[in-house]
């Protein structure tokens, strides 16, 4: 048994309720390993969490994101002693040292630091199922992209055009439309200034030649944008609604899914695209591929330390920030 310093939400609220804590941890039973993090990342999950907008219980550790270098293993374990690796989708991993289900950790590449590779997993893993498992993006895809300059929107765009995948991108200034330009976008659109946006949206899909709508709209904003992503798809063409940073789209007839053109939705979730180890596997081994062939390029928009965990919070929850943010113990 040792101890390590975490960061844990003393009560529900904002970034104030924040605190180190020293904490045991116990030796890594079957299966497990124990991993020296080198970053964590900083996501609107832990935020929504810490409020009490998803259930959690304080006190408890932070964190749904990591990446390090495995100290010790258990009977068992997947991975070897100085493998370095990197995992999401599990609470707890703001701390020095993490006991963790060793079938869950990803290989990093000896090209790919820790720090890149932990700002890339969740976001990561997330665009790579999104154009791989919610829609099959290949050569001569047109996509809309809303909040193109977003962490998942430049990673989308990115994985898109790599592809062979054109990308109408959406959001909310110039200066960040600019962003989703670097990124590879070929139309770009600010919502913040248009009263009509599903026309904006139906103009820039003909300028590009698709004259009966886009094949694919990728939407993360949600209920401000829902019905005019509906209103850019052809027929048979497909919506992925991942996330509502608007709100959240309320109930609708799907009699208007017959009448656009018997059009697709979805709403996934990352964790029915990773759930088996061997899926898992592949998106990670993927990502990181992508990575260290250059097609892939990670913005890391700053790095704090657990001490200054409150500070990157705000600047996240603010909007203040463009590129991953991580945490260095």
């Amino acid at each position: 048994m040792t101890t390590t310093t975490a960061l844990v939400v003393t009560r529900h609220g904002g970034p104030e309720v924040l605190a180190l804590e020293e904490r045991e941890v116990p030796d890594p039973g079957p299966g497990e390993a124990l991993v020296e993090v080198a970053a964590g990342g900083v996501n609107f999950v832990d935020a929504y969490k810490r409020e009490g907008i998803y259930r959690m219980s304080p006190p408890y550790v932070q964190g749904f994101e990591a990446a390090g270098t495995v100290r010790a293993v258990g009977e068992g374990a997947a991975v070897a002693v100085g493998d370095r690796v990197a995992w999401s989708m599990v609470d707890g991993l703001h701390a020095g040292l993490v006991i963790a289900d060793s079938s869950r950790l990803l290989p990093v590449p000896d090209d790919v630091d820790l720090e890149t590779a932990c700002a890339a997993t969740l976001q990561g893993l997330t665009a790579h199922a999104l154009v791989t498992g919610c829609y099959p993006v290949g050569e001569g895809t047109i996509a809309l992209v809303h909040a193109a300059a977003g962490g998942v929107g430049q990673l989308l765009t990115q994985m898109i055009t790599s592809r062979g995948g054109t990308v109408i991108a959406t959001a909310g200034s110039h200066a960040k439309l600019e962003i989703a330009r670097s990124r590879g976008a070929s139309e770009l659109i600010d919502y913040s200034d248009t009263d009509d946006l599903a026309s904006e949206i139906t103009a820039a899909a003909q300028r590009l030649g698709a004259t009966k709508g886009v094949d694919v709209a990728y939407d993360g904003v949600g209920k401000a944008t829902f019905d005019a992503s509906l209103a850019s798809l052809r027929p048979r063409g497909t919506m992925v609604l991942f996330g509502g940073a608007s709100g959240q789209v309320p109930p609708f007839d799907l009699q208007r899914l017959n009448a656009g053109g018997s059009l697709f939705v979805t709403r996934p979730s990352l964790a029915h695209y990773i759930s088996e180890r061997e899926e898992l596997m592949m998106r990670g081994r993927e990502l990181f591929d992508e990575i260290s062939s250059g097609r892939l390029d990670i913005a890391i928009g700053g790095r704090y330390s657990f001490a200054d965990a409150a500070e990157a919070y705000r600047a996240l929850e603010g909007r203040e920030t463009t590129g991953k943010l991580i945490l260095v113990p």
